[in-house]
């Protein structure tokens, strides 16, 4: 284990109550992203906050810098099911929450959430939150997998006060998956800053000459390469596209276990010339400056914060339509939505925006306004201290701890 504590970490004699967020690793994503702004941003009057993680992520660093905050990195809790390396990682995390003397666990992320709760359960933890941020069970998974989370989930259901879902759909799966009672739930949408995404005239014009795109119709995908993404089918997409299109351009920010196998399908079908392959980057606001619209193969989602983004600089989204994303994207109004594998409806979603100047400006810009309210990261912070302040201790709970 490795404890990072920040030197203007204060120690103060209040009746304030100690949250613990825990979460399975820090990597670039919507998730943890989210989960970072609410471990620097929770109300100091109110709140201590401790940030319990695995080690190796690509957010690590942004976690040590916040003031206020203990944070542990446990190199024993890692994404893959290992059990020893599990029940080791439930051992510490019940030792952290027992010294520290935690009043509120707040999980993220599957295996952080079934082992997180485990170990609330057990240090006797008054009050445990947990946010679905994405089931991980979904339709195409080996159904002895997909039974394994659902059974795991229901269990840790009974040891929860409150699921907190970011999207309506992510709720109503959980539902009809037997997960929990409908009182335990509270939908609260992943949030952005919009001013974060939003560039000058000037600085487009940059940020389009060094990414390359400048003259060029350009989409801009912003994901991993891992399956639930399904990268592959954004060659798809770039291939049929390529038909009318032959100057189109993809800016790709991301990367997984699937770059090298996405990078000899380019080479394959001879569209080098139509990709630009950037690796991980956080420079999200000049990316979307060079780009035209945002494209997401995504075959399940929690809500996709990468559609936000594209709302909030005024860029039309085509994506597939699953989960939470129809909750952001209006279909028609600002973008297109098309069945998980539909490359060619895809491609011909980006070609109308592509080669529709106008339509593809108004789409951005009804976005922008529909991204107002629930969408905004202040609002979502608020409404998840507004349900830590409401909550009862074992409120909900089918049995005690």
């Amino acid at each position: 284990m490795v404890l990072i504590q920040n030197s203007k970490f204060r120690i103060q004699n209040s009746p304030k109550v100690k949250v613990a967020h825990i979460i399975t690793r820090l990597d670039l994503g919507g998730a943890q992203q989210n989960t970072l702004y609410c471990c620097e941003h929770h109300d100091r009057k109110k709140y201590d906050v401790i940030l319990i993680t695995g080690v190796g992520g690509y957010l690590d660093e942004q976690a040590k810098k916040i003031l206020d905050c203990k944070t542990y990195f446990l190199p024993e809790l890692k994404h893959p099911i290992r059990p020893l390396s599990d029940l080791k990682a439930l051992g510490r995390i019940t030792q952290i929450l027992k010294e520290e003397k935690v009043g509120l666990v707040h999980t993220h992320s599957s295996k952080a959430g079934i082992l997180g709760r485990w170990a609330a359960k057990r240090a006797g933890v008054p009050r445990v939150i947990h946010t679905v941020h994405g089931w991980g069970f979904h339709p195409g998974q080996f159904f002895l997998t997909r039974w394994l989370y659902q059974a795991l989930e229901r269990w840790a259901a009974r040891f929860t006060d409150v699921l907190i879902t970011v999207s309506d759909e992510n709720r109503q799966a959980g539902l009809a998956a037997g997960i929990g009672r409908p009182e335990q739930y509270r939908v609260i949408h992943s949030g952005i800053d919009p001013k974060q995404y939003q560039v000058s005239a000037m600085e487009a014009r940059r940020a389009r000459k060094k990414l390359k795109s400048a003259g060029r119709p350009c989409a801009l995908v912003l994901s991993n390469f891992k399956k639930q993404k399904s990268p592959l089918d954004v060659v798809e997409v770039a291939a049929a596209l390529k038909q009318k299109l032959p100057y189109v351009l993809f800016l790709w920010a991301g990367d997984g276990p699937l770059y090298g196998k996405v990078e000899r399908e380019i080479r394959e079908r001879g569209l080098e010339g139509n990709f630009y392959l950037l690796g991980w980057r956080q420079d999200v606001a000049h990316l979307l400056a060079a780009c035209d619209a945002l494209l997401l193969t995504s075959l399940h989602e929690g809500l996709p914060r990468v559609v936000l983004q594209a709302m909030a600089a005024g860029k039309p989204v085509v994506a597939t339509s699953v989960s939470g994303t129809p909750e952001a994207v209006k279909d028609g109004v600002t973008g297109f939505l098309h069945r998980p594998h539909d490359a060619a409806a895809m491609a011909e979603g980006l070609f109308t925006v592509l080669s529709d100047t106008r339509l593809g400006l108004k789409m951005g810009r009804a976005g922008k306004e529909m991204l107002q309210g629930t969408f905004l990261i202040g609002e979502m912070l608020r409404r998840i201290e507004n349900t830590y302040e409401k909550m009862p201790a074992g409120s909900q709970r089918l049995e005690s701890p």
